[in-house]
């Protein structure tokens, strides 16, 4: 495995309408997807697509479900050997409700068993260890966090999300990668980010604390500031379906990126790059082709 996930996995029911319905009324579905999905999967799912051997550590439910889960998600070219199958525990399940501008309205079922714990990360210690990257997300309990990033000590580590508590600092120090959305942007600075210049300063701030790179998501579109420079990338006039993934995407991709030896710029191109294909299409599940990819973020072979 080059680049082990740690996240959630999850099955993902897509219900496309032309407006949500308000208290008492109802709506027609005009399209319905059901996938895997989770933010751990979907990373994988486009790590995969990109050409690096993803491994994902999460959970699923011993039920029919999971097992349908963990089978997409090899032949997805996934390594799922480290996947829990939680005894009597029900997969977690993402309802993620879009309407015809494309803004989504999410339904989580994800219960603790559903959840990463200590122990379940502490039995994949030898892919972490050996992996050259690992991915954590922040949204599994923190101590699963902190076993992540111990096993994964020798590892470039990319942080999904936004560390809080008083281990925030040594979290960021153990990183190489931060990507923050704009909710979560505004969580690490601790005020509303109001425009481009705000957000490069937060980077600097981020990257002054150990991280070589981080990736912040606003309201305009994205920023990246790592050692020595910074830019920012201003979202593709692309049509929307929906806005579920385009994280996930940008993040694989840059971890892809990165770990093939590209430099900051050129991966923060094909990360947006990824992000913009994967909005136009209903669900958080990628679709990536490394091809198009670079002819869209206008980058050479």
């Amino acid at each position: 495995m080059d680049v082990v996930v740690v996240g959630q996995i999850a099955r993902d029911l897509v219900l496309v309408v032309d407006d949500v319905p308000g208290p008492g009324e109802s709506a027609d579905v005009r399209r319905r997807r059901e996938m895997l999905g989770g933010k751990g999967a979907n990373q994988a799912v486009a790590l995969a697509q990109l050409g690096v051997r993803p491994g994902l550590v999460g959970v699923v439910g011993d039920d029919a479900v999971g097992a349908s889960l963990v089978g997409q998600a090899r032949r997805d070219g996934i390594d799922m050997s480290h996947v829990v199958r939680r005894e009597d525990a029900e997969t977690g399940l993402i309802v993620d409700v879009v309407d015809g501008s494309g803004r989504w309205r999410y339904l989580e079922d994800l219960p603790e068993p559903v959840l990463l714990t200590g122990a379940d990360v502490a039995a994949a210690g030898r892919p972490l260890r050996e992996a050259a990257w690992v991915s954590v997300q922040l949204q599994q309990p923190s101590e699963a966090v902190q076993a992540a990033l111990e096993h994964a000590a020798d590892a470039r580590v990319a942080l999904d999300g936004a560390p809080s508590g008083t281990d925030r600092d040594a979290v960021l120090a153990a990183a190489h990668l931060v990507r923050a959305d704009a909710r979560e942007a505004e969580m690490l600075a601790g005020d509303r980010l109001t425009d481009a210049d705000a957000a490069v300063r937060l980077g600097a701030d981020i990257v002054r604390r150990g991280p070589s790179m981080a990736a912040l998501a606003i309201e305009s579109g994205n920023v990246f500031v790592w050692r020595g420079g910074h830019l920012v990338l201003p979202l593709e006039d692309t049509p929307v379906a929906d806005t579920t993934g385009a994280g996930d995407a940008l993040t694989a991709a840059l971890i892809a990126s990165l770990a093939g030896g590209d430099r900051p710029e050129r991966a923060a191109r094909l990360a947006v790059a990824a992000a913009a294909d994967t909005v136009g299409r209903p669900g958080g599940r990628p679709d990536l082709d490394p091809a198009a990819l670079r002819a869209r973020a206008g980058v050479p072979e």
